[in-house]
């Protein structure tokens, strides 16, 4: 079992711009599929964004697409999400996941291991 630990979050003006890390251990991430989901108050968790192995085949929820990319960084076992433009409707706890496979995954039940969450707030 792979353990995650994101990183990153916190208070932030409309238009600015926060970089969340995934950090993981007990295991590599390197051969598994990697997802960003956020849930706000409220509101059922979404994926936001996911990528493969490889960090390629992207995907991006449309409310974010253009302003969040993801990356990863195999031989540091990490992840990323770089956000931009930040929004109020921004505001969630931010979670990452590895997925059961190499592959892109946006079903939340196609991932088996989950980080704690990290909250971001993002005021107007």
């Amino acid at each position: 079992q792979v353990q995650l630990v994101e990183s990153g979050g916190g208070l932030v003006q409309a238009g600015g711009s926060l970089r969340l890390s995934c950090a993981a251990s007990g295991r590599t991430i390197s051969s598994y599929g990697m997802g960003w989901f956020r849930q706000a108050p409220g509101k059922e968790r979404e994926i936001v964004a996911a990528i493969n192995w490889v960090g390629g085949r992207p995907y991006y929820v449309d409310s974010v697409k253009g302003r969040f990319t993801t990356s990863r960084d195999n031989a540091k076992n990490t992840i990323y999400l770089e956000m931009n433009s930040l929004k109020p409707e921004d505001t969630a706890v931010y979670y990452c996941a590895a997925a059961s496979d190499g592959f892109t995954r946006m079903d939340e039940k196609d991932f088996h291991s989950w980080g704690q969450g990290t909250q971001v707030t993002v005021y107007s």
